[in-house]
């Protein structure tokens, strides 16, 4: 049985609407997570420029810790994204 693997894409469009390429993301080492970083690494796994598993590998991220970004943005837009508003948001 052969795995077909979906073809990569050379950029998305990032959160600020500007052209996101593998280049641009974050580094891997990152430890400080501001909600523009966040937004991008959704942004990479959303548009197919990483796999939810490489982006996860890549930023030692565990899926829940992604998906919990992802559904963040999906409910409260970028701000949904602030540490500080979590709580607020997760009330609501």
């Amino acid at each position: 049985m052969t795995v077909q693997m979906r073809p990569r894409v050379k950029y998305v469009i990032g959160p600020d609407g500007s052209p996101l390429t593998i280049a641009d993301l974050p580094p891997a080492n990152t430890k400080r997570w501001v909600i523009r970083r966040k937004a991008e690494v959704v942004a990479a796994v959303r548009g197919g420029l990483l796999s939810l598993e490489e982006a996860c590998e890549r930023y030692t991220l565990s899926v829940d810790e992604f998906l919990n970004w992802q559904a963040a943005i999906d409910k409260h837009g970028l701000a949904g994204l602030r540490t500080t508003w979590i709580q607020h948001y997760r009330e609501g």
